[in-house]
This record gives C-alpha cells, sequence and structure tokens, in this order.
C-alpha cells in the first residue's frame, strides 16, 4: 500500500477572503487610538446644590461621539458630542468638588481627563424665593468669525448673586462667575447675527429676567466676502398685524426674496415686485389670526444672487395683539 502523503493546507483561500473582506473594511486594524483629551474645561456653581460645567468642543478629526462628566473620579454624567456643558445637580452646599471630562470615539476609546476644574457651592439659604435683578445694561462686540465678547453690568440680590448666565435664541450658552460682568464665547458661526441677553442668578436657583439684549454680528471667514445677514431686523405687533422691518443685505443686487421663519420654522417667502429691496429699509406686514398673547419668535434671510440663502437675521420675540 503506498503511504499516504500529508501536506500542510495552502492559505491561499484564506488569504483571498481576507482580501476580499478589506475591501469592505472588515480585515482593517481597530482602532484603538483614544481621541485627546477635552480642552477649556470650566467649572462654576449655580447655586447652592448644582455647579455648570463647560469644555470646549472636540475637533471634527477627532471622531468624537460623546462625552463623559466624573466628579472625583467618579461617573456622574453621559453626553452626546454635541453637548459641550452640563449642570451636575443634587450636590451639597459648602462642599468643594473637582470635576474631570474624557472623551469617547465610536470605538469606545477614551481619553484621558486632563486637568480637573473646581468649584465650590455656597451656603443655601432657607426660604428664598426672591429673584436678583436683571443686569440693567448689556454689551457685545465679535472678535472675530467665530467669537464674542459679552459684557453685562453687575445685578444685585439679597442674598447674593451666584452666577450670571448667558442665553442666545432662549437657549443658555454659558456661566459665568458672581464676580465676573463680561465673557468671551466662542465656537460661533462666521456671518452671522446672534442676540445675546443675560440673566443673574442666586444660591437658591432663583433667575432674574433677562437683561437688555444685544445683537452681536460676526463678520465673513476670509474670502468669504461681505455679509449676508439682513441687518436692523425689528418686528411690532399691532391688533391683528405684525410689521417686519429690516435692510438688504449687501450682495451686489438688489434682493427680492425673503424666507421667514417663525418659531423656529419656515413658514413663508416674501417676495418683492420687480427691481426687489432696493438699498435701505425694507417692510412687509403680516396679517395674524391667532389669539392676543401668542409669543412669536420670528427671523428672516434673503435669497443671495447665486441662489442660495444667505445668514440669519436676528431674531426677534413679539406678542400678538386683538
Amino acid at each position: 500500500m503506498a503511504p499516504v502523503r500529508r501536506t500542510a493546507p495552502t492559505l491561499g483561500p484564506f488569504l483571498g477572503l481576507c482580501l476580499a473582506l478589506a475591501v469592505l473594511g472588515a480585515c482593517t486594524a481597530p482602532d484603538t487610538e483614544p481621541p485627546p483629551a477635552p480642552g477649556g474645561l470650566t467649572a462654576q456653581p449655580g447655586s447652592a446644590t448644582t455647579v455648570h460645567v463647560m469644555w470646549e468642543a472636540a475637533a471634527e478629526r477627532d471622531g468624537v461621539t460623546g462625552y463623559q462628566v466624573f466628579e472625583a473620579g467618579r461617573l456622574v454624567r453621559e453626553l452626546p458630542a454635541g453637548k459641550t456643558m452640563v449642570d451636575i445637580t443634587g450636590l451639597t452646599p459648602q462642599t468643594a468638588y473637582a470635576f474631570t471630562v474624557r472623551a469617547e470615539d465610536a470605538a469606545g476609546n477614551l481619553s484621558g481627563t486632563g486637568p480637573a476644574a473646581s468649584a465650590t457651592t455656597p451656603a443655601a439659604t432657607a426660604e428664598d424665593r426672591r429673584a436678583p435683578t436683571a443686569p440693567a445694561a448689556t454689551t457685545g462686540r465679535a472678535t472675530g468669525p467665530r467669537a464674542a465678547v459679552v459684557s453685562w453690568s453687575a445685578a444685585t440680590d439679597d442674598t447674593g448673586v451666584t452666577a450670571y448666565d448667558v442665553y442666545q435664541g432662549g437657549v443658555r450658552i454659558h456661566t459665568a462667575g458672581p464676580g465676573e460682568t463680561s465673557t468671551t464665547l466662542s465656537g460661533l458661526q462666521p456671518d452671522t447675527v446672534y442676540t445675546f441677553t443675560v440673566r443673574a442668578r442666586d444660591g437658591a436657583d432663583n433667575s432674574s429676567p433677562d437683561g437688555p439684549a444685544v445683537d452681536v454680528t460676526t463678520p465673513p471667514a476670509s474670502g468669504d466676502g461681505p455679509g449676508t445677514a439682513p441687518a436692523g431686523f425689528t418686528a411690532t405687533a399691532s391688533p391683528g398685524t405684525v410689521t417686519l422691518t429690516w435692510t438688504a443685505p449687501d450682495t451686489g443686487r438688489e434682493t427680492s426674496e425673503y424666507e421667514l421663519y417663525v418659531n423656529g420654522r419656515p413658514t413663508t417667502v416674501i417676495q418683492f415686485g420687480a427691481g426687489g429691496v432696493p438699498s435701505g429699509r425694507a417692510e412687509h406686514r403680516i396679517t395674524v389670526t391667532e389669539p392676543a398673547g401668542t409669543v412669536w419668535a420670528v427671523k428672516l434671510r434673503a435669497r443671495l444672487p447665486d441662489g442660495n440663502w444667505g445668514a440669519f437675521s436676528a431674531e426677534r420675540r413679539v406678542t400678538l395683539k386683538a
């Protein structure tokens, strides 16, 4: 009987399979590189039992999908990549806390923590139901296409102001300390009108009314040309009517179409006749049928000569009248 001859199995089929899978991305090396630690971490007491923690957004190239917030090494909150601030609640008055933040990518890699941000909650005050006064004045200016400085006058409170909250479009975007009367806001968009307001807060979490609103227009990024947002936008209610006025953007030619947003939704396109809106002020009146007391938040943007929509005007809030 002839001896049985055994040979080592060939790797050809397996190599071929891997090459095929590699085309689909299945044989690529696993992602084990963590994203960088979040920068610009701050922690600011908001009341006797809360601390507002903020950090800078990760760069798009870092592939961050979420953040983890730790207090003294204990995980206290998890947030999606689009959130870069959070209120940590349920804390103890007159207590020191240290917060760190780690970034996470799609492969589950966690960054380091970076330097901790410390904050001490103030003492609690019993039965404090009186809100601080609103800041009496607000000013602002752009410091570049993506940043602005907002300043306000100090507020007063019977138990003491513990924080100032900066709002944009009704959403809180920043918290500053009780001794601060200005702050720098980053991460803004070029060629955009922002409307900022400031509220004071005390140790019992009572918030003041909004201080006066201030409009800040960021300039276009380098090479983007002139601004495209309608300027000086106003909205005035009279019985059954809302009157809008604005100055047309300098687009190089007269604009004839404007898209109107009400409460964050596009509602209509305002069209002007031949020749469009001349340079200077434009006006448009809207007949309203909604009940008196209804509040609208309105803004608009112009159709540019290239067919695209330009940047939005400032947003105005108006209360309808009967």
